[in-house]
């Protein structure tokens, strides 16, 4: 399992955009919400999931999403299961360390 991942210097803080491999470019479709998985803000280098988890040590904001992330940040702690949003059953989770 694989995952894109984009780090962004954002004044003090470190962005980190992850998502599935296989959710790149897809766009969410649910009611009134439309979630674009966007190149711009997810693709960078593509690495295992357990590598992209670990970059989430290092970052202040994290924004996931995708089944293999998520449950990999939950696994580790990292996120709350019910902090877990489904869009169109696609699970979106985001971290703030502040």
């Amino acid at each position: 399992m694989e995952a894109y991942t984009k780090l962004q210097k954002c004044g003090e803080y470190l962005l980190l955009a992850a998502c599935d491999e296989e959710l790149l470019g897809e766009i969410l479709r649910d009611g009134k919400i439309v979630f674009k998985i966007g190149e711009e803000f997810y693709k960078g280098p593509k690495m295992p999931v357990e590598d992209a988890v670990a970059l989430m040590n290092e970052s202040t904001i994290v924004n996931m999403v995708g089944p293999n992330i998520v449950n990999k940040a939950i696994e580790k702690g990292l996120v709350h299961p019910e902090a877990v949003i489904n869009i169109c059953g696609v699970p979106h989770a985001q971290i703030i360390k502040i």
